[in-house]
């Protein structure tokens, strides 16, 4: 059985900093692409980061040069570091991943997601 379990979210100041951790079990992870995605109340989830299991990369504009994705496979995670937070920030981060997924393309396999809140 599949899971995919996040951690690492949190309340957090404008300007401050989180890294975000997602646990694989039952896969091969070092086959899966894996990605962040995050939904906002209101809004559609959207792609933050995605990263292939060649170690290939894809950010939305948005977080550019702010979030680094990176993946352990020895321990089956995939993190996401978020620095100089704004509120607009503020959602559900849901981890994902899958056999077939891409930079722009998630997997079939969704954590069950972490809130994020940047406020003062």
């Amino acid at each position: 059985q599949v899971q995919l379990v996040e951690s690492g979210g949190g309340l957090v100041q404008p300007g401050g900093s989180l890294r975000l951790s997602c646990a694989a079990s039952g896969v091969i992870f070092s086959f899966f692409s894996m990605g962040w995605y995050r939904q906002a109340p209101g809004k559609q989830r959207e792609l933050v980061a995605t990263i292939t299991n060649s170690g290939n990369t894809n950010y939305a504009e948005s977080v550019k040069d702010r979030f680094t994705i990176s993946r352990d496979n020895a321990k089956n995670r995939a993190f996401l570091q978020m620095n100089s937070l704004k509120p607009e920030d503020t959602a559900v981060y849901y981890c994902n991943g899958g056999p077939s997924a891409g930079l722009s393309k998630p997997g079939m396999y969704w954590g069950q997601g972490t809130q994020v809140t940047v406020s003062s």
